[in-house]
């Protein structure tokens, strides 16, 4: 009798159970950093890690989307990506307007806060990274998720970026651009995400 192990549909199975199991960590750690980043912003009036802390809120709904998709076929796999990639896109135009009023009402944020919750928020993200690094080439749905990942770690330097240059120039501007710079970001790899995604949607299916 063959060994399950040479059973290519035995290698998906593996396969998946991994990713999910993957996910199902970076989801909890994105949810509960939602919460942490996004209350220390509002305590510091910080733009920048209002803008990490929806970040984490949409990675959390794009690893909830990921597993939901999962054990689905490529199809919906693409279709999964394709609505990740309408958040992200929704993000990096929310981050932009948010700067954007910042701009206009000035408040100074409070770099103690910024400084520590951003480095704890690095230190959540690089965790993500690492473990969504290995699966980033298994298909379109791990390779978004990846994304996302490596995103929140841009933002996270930029994040602590900001905090240092407020205290040497005691000014309110870094914080804002870091923010826009932020939604840069996203909008870009919002992009990418969608173009992928209509590409794959727009291929033939195959009969077999």
């Amino acid at each position: 009798m063959a060994n399950c192990c040479e059973d290519k549909s035995c290698e998906i199975d593996a396969m998946r159970d991994s990713h999910g199991r993957v996910l199902w960590i970076v989801f909890a750690i994105n949810a509960a950093m939602f919460f942490v980043e996004g209350s220390a912003g509002l305590i510091a009036h910080s733009i920048s890690l209002l803008a990490d802390a929806l970040d984490m809120l949409g990675d959390a709904l794009v690893y909830g989307l990921s597993l939901f998709a999962l054990a689905r076929s490529a199809r919906w796999q693409t279709i999964a990506a394709l609505v990740k990639g309408g958040f992200m896109l929704a993000l990096g135009l929310g981050v932009l307007g948010t700067a954007a009023y910042k701009a206009v009402h000035p408040v100074m944020p409070g770099i103690e806060t910024m400084g520590i919750v951003g480095v704890l928020a690095l230190i959540a993200n690089l965790v993500c990274f690492f473990l969504l690094y290995r699966s980033r080439d298994h298909n379109l749905n791990m390779s978004s998720s990846w994304l996302c990942s490596r995103n929140d770690l841009i933002a996270n330097i930029g994040v602590l970026l900001a905090a240092s240059s407020i205290y040497l120039l005691a000014s309110r501007w870094p914080d804002i651009i870091v923010g826009a710079l932020i939604s840069g970001v996203f909008l870009s790899s919002a992009l990418n995400v969608l173009r992928q995604s209509l590409k794959a949607l727009r291929a033939p299916v195959s009969s077999r």
